[in-house]
């Protein structure tokens, strides 16, 4: 797997899992304003496999690529505690890492995460809006991206086109759209990602109230699996919530770094 890092050796491993069809600069773009203001991690950016710059290989299914994320842990971490972060679908798979290796995470911050179910047919989501927009903003871009930036932007701005230009454009010119397609066919993991025991840490769960790709709504359902959760809805958010609510993203993130840093260590 093509993996980022940055930070020091020897701090606390942060591992951030994009969401479908983009890569590690989703995360990286988001969370490294974050933590240099925070010294003391060392973060973690891989691309799931078909997507940004790692090959899919054989991998055909949901299974197949949550194997290669625990395989990339056990090479780079092995049994060190670490932190876990996912966006999306990288959400999902974040869920059914802590139930693998339940002791080793540390703490686990879901950004606008999938529900309980994949099937887009059956998530509650609300119907795309766009609460904020510059005029003029959309002229010069081409049919492709103004399709692309338009279909989940709630907040349409120059710096969220910005962003949108930076950490997710790049993405979509690399997806392996034939193994993505595949992997959906068995989209699905085979066992439940959340454990039938509590993950009884600090826990983050972010949603947009505007987000009409995955919802709010579904995510409440989570909240008995995760009893050191904080769960936030947020208003004049989409899919891309921690573009279009930057200040609030980074606080709430904060907050979770905060209580996973005061946490004694997990028994090993």
């Amino acid at each position: 797997m093509h993996l980022v890092t940055h930070g020091a050796d020897g701090g606390t491993p942060v591992l951030a899992l994009h969401g479908w069809s983009v890569d590690h600069r989703l995360m990286s773009g988001c969370l490294e304003p974050l933590f240099t203001r925070r010294p003391g991690y060392r973060r973690l950016y891989p691309d799931l496999p078909g997507m940004g710059c790692t090959p899919a290989g054989d991998a055909a299914s949901s299974d197949d690529l949550l194997a290669a994320v625990l395989a990339l842990v056990d090479a780079i971490l092995g049994t060190t505690p670490f932190l876990l972060v996912g966006e999306s679908y990288g959400g999902y798979l974040s869920r059914a890492v802590v139930r693998a290796l339940p002791g080793q995470v540390l703490g686990l911050a879901l950004i606008c995460p999938v529900g309980q179910t994949l099937d887009r047919a059956a998530r509650i989501r609300p119907p795309h809006q766009v609460l904020r927009t510059t005029p003029g903003l959309l002229a010069g871009l081409d049919d492709a991206t103004r399709a692309d930036y338009t279909e989940l932007a709630v907040v349409q701005t120059p710096e969220t086109l910005r962003r949108f230009h930076d950490e997710i454009v790049p993405a979509l010119q690399l997806t392996d759209h034939e193994a993505i397609a595949r992997i959906e066919r068995r989209w699905h993991l085979t066992e439940d990602p959340d454990s039938p025991t509590p993950f009884d840490r600090p826990t983050l769960i972010l949603c947009g109230r505007q987000d009409s790709s995955v919802g709010y709504a579904d995510q409440f359902a989570l909240l008995p699996h995760y009893p050191r959760a904080t769960f936030a809805v947020l208003d004049v958010a989409g899919h891309n919530l921690q573009i279009e609510q930057p200040a609030l993203f980074e606080t709430l993130m904060n907050d979770w770094l905060d209580r996973c840093a005061t946490e004694p260590a997990p028994p090993r």
